[in-house]
């Protein structure tokens, strides 16, 4: 990776950001963000089967998680019905996919330290 000292601004979702660090760390950074995108590597799933898989979670956390990253166009809500109880399933976007080779290393690094 070659790093330049005069890096442009780049701009996504109305933000500036001096350094793709920056914004990549927007995006997926934080205790619960790059968690979810790992579970949803593996297919579809509904609130209540992230919240399973994922345990030490709140439900407003994982409510707030879920929004910022289909704000961000990483993933996707999908409602199925017109009356309660609502199917409500959540995917990733192919750029959300485009992560699964990132999170596939920093796994090989944690299982590594």
């Amino acid at each position: 990776m070659q790093i330049d000292e005069q890096r442009p601004l780049k701009r996504y979702n109305n933000k500036t950001y001096d350094c793709p660090i920056s914004l990549s760390m927007d995006l997926v950074g934080g205790k619960w963000k790059g968690v979810i995108i790992y579970y949803l590597l593996s297919g579809e799933k509904r609130f209540s089967e992230l919240k399973t898989i994922i345990p030490n979670i709140t439900d407003m956390t994982l409510s707030i998680q879920l929004k910022k990253l289909e704000e961000d166009g990483l993933i996707t809500r999908h409602v199925f019905g017109d009356k309660p109880p609502l199917k409500v399933v959540y995917k990733l976007t192919s750029l959300g996919e485009k992560l699964e080779p990132i999170l596939e290393q920093l796994c090989l690094w944690a299982l590594n330290i």
